[in-house]
């Protein structure tokens, strides 16, 4: 959401519901939120005829250091708020994740022809260190840059992660059928990547 603020700003309550397909009282509590963190500021629309002036939320300058560690703990509570308000989580949070995966891959990436190395790179800017272990054994991912609200939200964050590959596959039109599956905490130090059939082997 913070993204989505940062690319549209400014932007009304309205507008990220209708660009995140979220209920506007959901994304006011979190637009709220990231109000109090110091992440976003709030300002009021210039009054047009009658009725109450719509917010504006623009992000704001923020200390780097700062800014990790609140992202950290406001992944963890919006995990926990969308897995007690949600009537399916696991669907709301792969639909946010596949949004946030669409923007990740730039332009050059998505026409090169190596669409699994684009996958990879973008996953590893993101910090899940993905080593590539072949189709059989699929991709490990190594760090998780949401661990914390991983652990105790894994429904929610690990189909988030899972949605950013779909929307990666996406942007680059590969496929996103069967095949597709991130299994969390697969292993002592990784979870589990597969990509779909025809994405999983290198291009010589």
């Amino acid at each position: 959401m913070l993204e989505h603020v940062r690319a549209h700003a400014p932007v009304r309550t309205s507008d990220v519901a209708a660009g995140l397909g979220l209920h506007s009282n959901t994304v006011r509590e979190h637009l709220d939120a990231l109000v109090d963190l110091g992440l976003v500021e709030r300002a009021t629309e210039p009054a047009v005829g009658r009725g109450r002036p719509a917010a504006l939320y623009r992000p704001s300058p923020a200390d780097p250091t700062l800014l990790a560690r609140d992202y950290a703990g406001l992944a963890t509570a919006l995990a926990g708020h969308l897995a007690r308000t949600s009537a399916d989580p696991e669907r709301d949070a792969r639909a946010a994740g596949v949004e946030w995966g669409r923007e990740l891959i730039e332009g050059s990436a998505r026409s090169d022809g190596d669409q699994r190395k684009a996958v990879l790179d973008a996953l590893t800017r993101l910090g899940f260190a993905p080593e590539d272990e072949g189709a059989e054994r699929g991709v490990a991912l190594r760090r998780c840059p949401l661990l914390e609200a991983a652990r105790r939200y894994p429904a929610v964050v690990c189909q988030v992660h899972l949605g950013i590959v779909e929307g990666l596959l996406q942007s680059i039109d590969a496929p996103t059928g069967p095949g597709l599956d991130l299994i969390p905490f697969a292993e002592p130090g990784a979870c589990r990547l597969f990509l779909p059939d025809p994405v999983v082997r290198s291009r010589d």
